[in-house]
C-alpha cells in the first residue's frame, strides 16, 4: 500500500535518494516522513526539489472542479503583484487570509491593510488578517471556514513562503489531537503535494504546494543570507530626509541611488544592515543595474526582501542582485 509523507505530501518510496518521498527501506513502515522532510524538521537540512509552475496550475483546476470552499493564503509583507492569478483559476468561494501580520508596526489599523486588497481581483467572501505566530484571529479564521465550507473538504493555496503551513500547523495545535506537523521551511517548494489534514469528522483542510513567485530575492540567495532577509520580528521603518544625491546600501544585496529631495522610508528585516553614503562609490554596481521614475507617494517592490516608500516624485537607479523583480505599487503604509 502506498504512503504519503505527513511533511510534504510526496508519495513515499525507497528506490531512488535523488527522488522525492525517499525512505531507507527499513523505516518504510514505521516511518511518518520522508528522508527529505526529516532531515529538514530536526536539522534544517534543505533539499532543493525542482518544481514549475505548470504543476501548481493543474492542482488549482482540481480544485476549481471541486466547488470546495478554498482560503487563499496572503503574505502581507512579501505580497506579489502576481496574486491575481488566483482568480484566474479558482471559482470557488474564498476566505482570503493575510498573514504575518505581526511583522508590520502595530500602530497600523488592520482594516487599512485589508482594505489595500481592494486594488486586487480577488472576490473573497470573507477576508482576516491573522499571525499564526502569535495566534493572532485564529479563532476567527476557524468560525470563517466552519461557516463557508460546501463540504468536509476545505482547500489551503497561496505563493511559497506565504505562510500556508505554518498556519495550518497552528490550527492542528489548536483544533485537533493530531501532535503530528506538517514541514515548514523559510526555502520554497517545502510542500511537494496536498496533504490531507482531518480536524474531526466535519472537516479536513487539504495543504497545497505554493505557487512558485517569479522574481523573488529569496530564490537566488545562499540559506546563511536567506535566514538573514526573512523577518522575524515586527519591522523597525527606517525614514531618511534625503537633501541631496544620497545612496543606500542594503548589505551586499542591493544599492539604491536617489537622485532628488525626498523622504525615505525602508521597510526590511531588521537584520538587514543599512548605510547611507553622501558620496559617490563604485560598491555594488557590479550588480544587475535597472533605472526607474517613482511617482510621488509610491512603495519601490524588491520581491522577497521589502519595499522602500517615496515621498515625492523621484528619479533612482538601482543595483540588485540578478533575477530580482522590482516594480512600484500604491503605499500599503
Amino acid at each position: 500500500m502506498l504512503k504519503k509523507c505527513f511533511g510534504c505530501g510526496s508519495t513515499m518510496q525507497a528506490v531512488d535518494k535523488e527522488k522525492e518521498g525517499y525512505i531507507k527501506l527499513e523505516n518504510y513502515e514505521t516511518s511518518r516522513l520522508c528522508e527529505r522532510c526529516f532531515r529538514i524538521q530536526n536539522y534544517g537540512d534543505y533539499k532543493v526539489v525542482a518544481k514549475s509552475n505548470e504543476e501548481f496550475i493543474q492542482v488549482l483546476k482540481r480544485i476549481n472542479d471541486s466547488k470546495d470552499l478554498v482560503v487563499l493564503v496572503v503574505d502581507i509583507f512579501n505580497l506579489s503583484k502576481d496574486i491575481e492569478l488566483f482568480s484566474r483559476y479558482l471559482s470557488n468561494d474564498i476566505i482570503l487570509v493575510m498573514t504575518k501580520r505581526d511583522l508590520l508596526p502595530k500602530s497600523i489599523r488592520d482594516e487599512k491593510l485589508l482594505s489595500y486588497m481592494n486594488h486586487f481581483d480577488i472576490k473573497a467572501k470573507a477576508a482576516l488578517m491573522i499571525s499564526s505566530f502569535k495566534n493572532y484571529h485564529m479563532d476567527e479564521l476557524m468560525t470563517m471556514i466552519r461557516k463557508y465550507q460546501k463540504s468536509k473538504n476545505v482547500y489551503i493555496v497561496g505563493l511559497t513562503n506565504s505562510g500556508k503551513s505554518t498556519m495550518v500547523n497552528k490550527i492542528l495545535y489548536n483544533y485537533s489531537d493530531n501532535e503530528e506537523m506538517i514541514t515548514t521551511s523559510m526555502l520554497p517548494s517545502t510542500t511537494l503535494r496536498e496533504i490531507e489534514i482531518k480536524l474531526d469528522e466535519a472537516l479536513t483542510l487539504i495543504d497545497t504546494p505554493g505557487l512558485l513567485d517569479d522574481g523573488n530575492m529569496t530564490e537566488h540567495v545562499d540559506i546563511k543570507t536567506l535566514k538573514k532577509i526573512t523577518p522575524k520580528h515586527e519591522i523597525r521603518p527606517i525614514t531618511y530626509q534625503v537633501k541631496v544625491d544620497q545612496t543606500i546600501l542594503f548589505e551586499d544585496l542591493m544599492r539604491i541611488d536617489i537622485k532628488c529631495k525626498n523622504s525615505v522610508t525602508v521597510y526590511v528585516a531588521n537584520t538587514v544592515r543599512l548605510e547611507r553614503l553622501y558620496k559617490d562609490t563604485e560598491k555594488l554596481k557590479n550588480l544587475e543595474h535597472i533605472s526607474m521614475s517613482v511617482d510621488k507617494d509610491t512603495d519601490v517592490v524588491i520581491a522577497g526582501l521589502g519595499f522602500v516608500h517615496f515621498k515625492e516624485p523621484c528619479e533612482i537607479e538601482i543595483y540588485v542582485i540578478k533575477g530580482t523583480l522590482i516594480y512600484t505599487r500604491r503605499p500599503l503604509i
